[in-house]
Parts: C-alpha cells; sequence; structure tokens
C-alpha cells in the first residue's frame, strides 16, 4: 500500500486528482517520446525530467509502476497536423544518410541524453516502425465501425462521428478556420479530421513506406501513440504525459481514435507539462535555433544543473531558461551536494513536510525550499532519501594523503597548491598561506582546515 496519496493536475477534468491505481496498486504511465530527426534540445528534455519526476515520485510514496515511452521513427510530419514531409526523411537528406541511420543515431543520442540527465529509463521503449502491423489493424477496427474516409492521400478519421472530440482540449469546433487549426485540405469532410494513414505519392520514393489494405504508405503520427501504448499497457491505463502543445492536436487525436476503437477511456489521468522558454520564446528545432545538452557541457555545466533549474520550477508554470538562470542552479545544487558528502549518517529532521509538497501535484519549488531551510538538519540517509526522487546529488569519492582530504575530482594543479599551503602553514608563514588559500578558492573550491588534515572540495 502507498505511504502518502499523490495529487495530480487532470488536464481532461481540469483539476487536482488523487492518484488511484485500476487495480493492484500498479500505475502505468504512457510517455510521448521524442521523434528522432534532430537532437533533442533542452526544451524536449525538460518534459523527460518531469515524467521521470512523476515516476520518481510516484515509487517513493509506495506505488508500483510500468513506464511506457515511445520513439517516433516515422509519420511525424513537419506540420503536427497532416501537411508537410516525414521529418525523418527531411533529416535524412539534410544529413546525406539513410532515414533508418538518422533514427537510429539520433535515439542513441536521446537515450544518453536521458541517462545523462539522471532520468530512469522507462520499461520499454517501443519503436513506431515495429509495431506497424498494430497500426494497421486499429485503423481495420476504426473502418470497420465507420469512423473512417479515403481521400487521394490517404485514410481519415471523421471527427463529426465522435460525440465528444475534442473534449481534452476544450476544442470549439464550429470555430475552427481553414487553414488555422488544421492546414487546407479540400478532400476533408471536416477541418478537425486527421490521417491515420498516408499513402506515398510515388511508390519506392519514399525510405520508410510499407504495404497495407489501402495502399503503399506509413501510419499518422497520432496513430502509433494510441496502438502502442495499449498493446503494453492495456486499455484503459493510470496516465498518459506529453508536453502542453501535445493538447490540442496529438492527444486529442489519440484519445478520439483510441476510445472510438473501445468505446473506453485511453487513460485515467492526462498530464502535461508547460514549456521551457528563452527570451520568451518557445524553444523550436524548425526555427533553427535551439540550445542541446551538449552545449551545456560545453560551458562546463553538469546535466544535473539543468536538472535542478528544471525542479525550481512547477512542471505546470513556464520556465525561462538563462545562462544566469542555469549558473545559480549550478551553485545551489554544488551547495546541497558538498553539505550531503560532509553529513552524518542521520540526521534530526522528519520529512514530512517534503513529503506534502512532493504529493500536491509534484511542488518541487516548495519541496526544494524546505530543503534548503533544514540542510543542517539532514543526515546522509534523509539525503538520499529525497534524492530518490529528485535525482540532483553526486556522491563523491574521498581520498586521503599528504595531511589532505580530497572530496571529489581535484585536479593535480589544485593539489599542488594545497600541498604548497601545507607547507607554507608548517613553516608558519601566514601570509603565503592565506595567498595560496584564495588562488584555491578561486578555483572554485572550498579549504577546510581539521585534526584530521586539510579538506579540498568543490564549491
Amino acid at each position: 500500500m502507498t505511504k502518502v496519496k499523490l495529487k495530480i493536475f487532470n488536464t481532461l477534468t481540469r483539476q487536482k486528482e488523487e492518484v488511484k491505481p485500476l487495480e493492484d496498486n500498479l500505475v502505468r504511465i504512457y510517455s510521448c517520446g521524442l521523434t528522432v530527426y534532430d537532437y533533442a534540445h533542452i526544451g524536449n528534455l525538460r518534459k523527460y525530467i518531469f515524467d521521470d519526476l512523476l515516476r520518481r515520485t510516484l515509487l517513493y510514496f509506495g506505488y508500483r509502476v510500468k513506464q511506457v515511452m515511445n520513439i517516433t521513427d516515422v509519420g511525424h510530419l513537419t506540420s503536427d497536423e497532416d501537411e508537410g514531409e516525414d521529418k525523418i526523411e527531411v533529416g535524412a537528406r539534410r544529413e546525406k544518410r539513410s532515414a533508418w541511420e538518422i533514427a537510429k543515431f539520433y535515439e542513441k543520442v536521446f537515450i544518453s541524453d536521458l541517462k545523462k540527465l539522471n532520468i530512469l529509463l522507462p520499461d520499454e521503449m517501443p519503436r513506431a516502425t515495429e509495431n506497424i502491423k498494430e497500426q494497421i489493424e486499429l485503423i481495420k477496427i476504426l473502418e470497420e465501425k465507420g469512423f473512417t474516409y479515403k481521400t487521394s492521400d490517404g485514410i481519415y478519421f471523421d471527427t463529426s462521428k465522435l460525440k465528444d472530440y475534442g473534449k481534452l482540449a476544450r476544442l470549439d469546433l464550429g470555430g475552427l478556420k481553414e487553414g488555422c487549426r488544421i492546414e487546407k485540405n479540400p478532400e476533408k469532410k471536416n477541418l478537425s479530421d486527421f490521417a491515420l494513414w498516408k499513402f506515398s505519392k510515388k511508390i519506392g520514393e519514399r525510405q520508410m513506406e510499407w504495404h497495407s489494405p489501402w495502399g503503399v504508405g506509413f501510419p499518422g503520427w497520432h496513430l502509433e501513440c494510441s496502438a502502442m501504448s495499449v498493446k503494453f499497457l492495456g486499455q484503459p491505463f493510470e496516465i498518459h504525459t506529453g508536453g502542453v502543445d501535445h493538447i490540442a492536436v496529438h492527444h486529442t487525436n489519440e484519445i478520439a481514435q483510441s476510445e472510438a476503437a473501445e468505446g473506453k477511456p485511453l487513460a485515467k489521468y492526462w498530464v502535461h507539462c508547460e514549456h521551457l522558454l528563452e527570451n520568451g520564446h518557445k524553444m523550436s528545432k524548425s526555427a533553427g535555433h535551439f540550445i542541446r545538452l551538449q552545449d551545456l557541457e560545453e560551458k562546463g555545466f553538469s546535466p544535473l544543473d539543468f536538472r535542478f533549474l528544471c525542479l525550481q520550477a512547477h512542471y505546470r508554470s513556464k520556465l525561462n531558461f538563462s545562462w544566469q538562470a542555469l549558473e545559480g542552479a549550478r551553485e545551489a545544487r554544488r551547495k546541497i551536494n558538498n553539505i550531503y558528502n560532509s553529513a552524518q549518517k542521520s540526521g534530526d529532521i522528519s520529512l514530512k513536510n517534503f513529503d506534502k509538497f512532493l504529493s500536491d501535484d509534484l511542488d518541487t519549488p516548495k519541496a526544494l525550499a524546505f530543503v534548503f531551510e533544514n540542510l543542517a538538519s539532514f543526515g546522509r540517509e534523509e539525503f538520499e532519501k529525497i534524492d530518490s526522487v529528485l535525482g540532483i546529488l553526486e556522491k563523491f569519492k574521498v581520498k586521503k594523503a599528504d595531511g589532505l582530504i580530497l572530496v571529489g575530482e581535484i585536479s593535480k594543479e589544485v593539489v599542488d597548491l594545497a600541498k604548497e599551503r601545507n607547507l607554507a602553514r608548517l613553516n608558519k608563514d601566514f601570509a603565503k598561506s592565506d595567498a595560496l588559500r584564495k588562488k584555491i578558492e578561486g578555483l572554485g573550491f572550498v579549504v577546510e582546515d581539521s585534526k584530521e588534515g586539510t579538506k579540498i572540495s568543490p564549491k
């Protein structure tokens, strides 16, 4: 049984709701994954940090969890609706490699980014290209139930046949303007109709295409999530996550096709993470300017500094990225980390308030404020409990040699300065000792003298 009940904001009902597993204390989560045609930018990665926070919190409170995250390696067009080219094919042309090579390469980089951010990998990471059969079977069911029609460019879902279409986004279907919500397509019966299967314009022209009962082509982007979530989690399952940009189109269409096919809800709770902004604007690959995790590392930041920055804001609040904010996050995380590495085994504090803030829709800003207010009271056991959720700490190796206690990776330059300082202290040359202390501190380290030796640790 769970220790504490978690409440999350359900986009479907527009209110906070207690997470109640459908069976046996197991929470099944489907998280929309990356379209692997380019590097993930840090705006994408904020969403996966949120997914990880949700999973870790559920585990912390005693729920069992099964998480599935898809890899979109076909079918996501340059428009989030049904127009333009497949992003994977565009990426292949850009880099003069095959579509399959592009997808595999960027999937590998994406998984590496997740690991660097201390994100627990999902239990399953199915690829769209490996589940074409399941997607075709879903279209067949929808066809049999009268929800589809054929145009010259594909098989479409008829949204007029579903009474509550658009309920997630509260769409005003009567107010939709042509070319606004959906790009112009004169063959579509309704502006909100969406593609289930797109035909290849010319057979063999695309690198990724398959035979289907309706013609050679490829699945629509929305179809894969419906087919794979049900394959691996069943229907209904507990939680579906994504970014807020998924609400109006992608998740709205997932709900439509899944619920039309099975006559029951796809997921019980729909939970969405807000955008990461830069200078007030959403990061966008299509705009040609975005920041990768590697860019942060090249400037000397740890991926965990970015993770900490994201946790400082509530997942349902926009977060504006700046290098200054990241520097502040680095300093704050280092402070927590250094105290953790110096702490006694156990402290004298209850984590009741930490649990209370976390259980209220993952309120990490308040949870972190509680941590900072009580740093001196935490022992390593308390730090490790909270870090099972936050995932921000690094356990430093401690080396003792030549009167020095070295915490973490200390460069030879700093070690040599520390040894020179100890010699100056031994010779009672306190002016030189003070000068060397300032030099070491200027390089980003803390110097502490004790009976056991001189301790050098990162700030």
